[in-house]
């Protein structure tokens, strides 16, 4: 009888944390499906600009990424960035390295360099249409997490650092949307619609574009 009480409240706890589970998600998922116009906010670390171009091509390099990331993932992971990004009103495509490219607006090359990284895991150099992402950032990833999927982190890197060519050089400070920054190193943190949620997640922030994004990117460039 004692055994069945148990098996009884271990079935009502997992029901419980599984309920849980699903309205946290929820939560999160709402903030990345909605935008109201109080959450349009940044921390003011960079001034925006409406970009130059009427479309944007992204030309993507393979040559000198991780061993554990495969051509064809990476251009996915692209396809989808550029396809959300093109719901501001901007259209984008990308497409394989063919050669050497024009350095005209518009056109961005994605490579794999540490030196254009900076260190980070990635860096948007809108001066010379340049995407760079940061091969050892990725590398000590895998190293002190190899059960991580490195490919969510390359996904929010490319979708983020896409952002800035579409203007959008400061970071929100909406925790969820994909351009923010969760605090600005002097102590402040980042807006969250129930901040108790950070915490259950290992990455709060969306891996693709938000609604806020998108709305914050069509305002700038003045589409309707």
């Amino acid at each position: 009888m004692k055994q069945t009480i148990i098996e009884r409240l271990i079935g009502l706890l997992i029901i419980t944390l599984s309920s849980a589970v699903l309205a946290n998600a929820g939560t999160r998922n709402q903030e990345i499906a909605q935008c109201t116009e109080a959450e349009l906010v940044t921390w003011g670390d960079g001034q925006d600009r409406p970009t130059s171009a009427s479309s944007l091509i992204f030309f993507y390099k393979h040559s000198g990424a991780p061993p554990w990331f495969q051509e064809h993932q990476v251009m996915n992971l692209l396809a989808r960035a550029s396809a959300e990004w093109s719901k501001c009103g901007i259209p984008a495509q990308v497409t394989l390295w063919q050669g050497k490219v024009e350095n005209t607006k518009g056109i961005i090359v994605v490579q794999w360099d540490a030196s254009g990284s900076g260190g980070h895991f990635g860096l948007a150099n809108l001066s010379q249409n340049q995407l760079s992402l940061g091969v050892q950032a990725f590398n000590l990833l895998n190293q002190r997490n190899p059960a991580h999927n490195a490919l969510e982190t390359l996904q929010m890197v490319l979708a983020h650092e896409m952002g800035h060519f579409y203007g959008m050089l400061a970071h929100s400070r909406r925790c969820v949307d994909v351009l923010s920054y969760y605090n600005d190193g002097k102590g402040g943190q980042c807006y969250a619609r129930d901040p108790s949620q950070l915490k259950l997640y290992p990455e709060y922030r969306s891996t693709l574009p938000t609604a806020c994004d998108i709305q914050r990117c069509r305002i700038l460039n003045r589409m309707p």
